[in-house]
């Protein structure tokens, strides 16, 4: 019995696979197909859009107010500066989002090893 499940190790990779691809490579097929069809003024896309915003800010909102695991050690006024840092960059970078991510990201840290270091 062991040399069974010994040889079959790599099932549970395949099985990943596969189910990660069949739940995705279908809403990118049907994306292709219809987005020939959506105008991008249109209701529909305007929808999905407002309601991919709102999950983004739900994510970021509830990663700045209720932090989890090591995040959580940072104090609420050093995510919220970082946070204010960040769009603030974006917007001087004439909104790109790579550039407001990144000082986000360097001014939390900096700040929390300034933090460690003083305290």
């Amino acid at each position: 019995m062991e040399d069974q499940i010994a040889g079959t190790w790599w099932w549970p990779f395949v099985m990943i696979l596969v189910a990660g691809w069949l739940a995705t490579d279908v809403w990118r097929w049907l994306g292709v197909f219809a987005g020939g069809k959506l105008r991008e003024d249109g209701e529909l896309l305007i929808w999905v859009r407002c309601v991919a915003t709102a999950l983004v800010a739900g994510v970021i909102s509830k990663l700045i107010l209720f932090p989890e695991g090591i995040l959580a050690e940072t104090p609420l006024w050093l995510r919220l500066a970082a946070t204010a840092f960040g769009f603030a960059s974006f917007f001087a970078s004439r909104q790109r989002v790579f550039v407001g991510v990144l000082a986000a990201e360097a001014f939390l840290i900096g700040g929390w090893l300034l933090l460690d270091a003083l305290g």
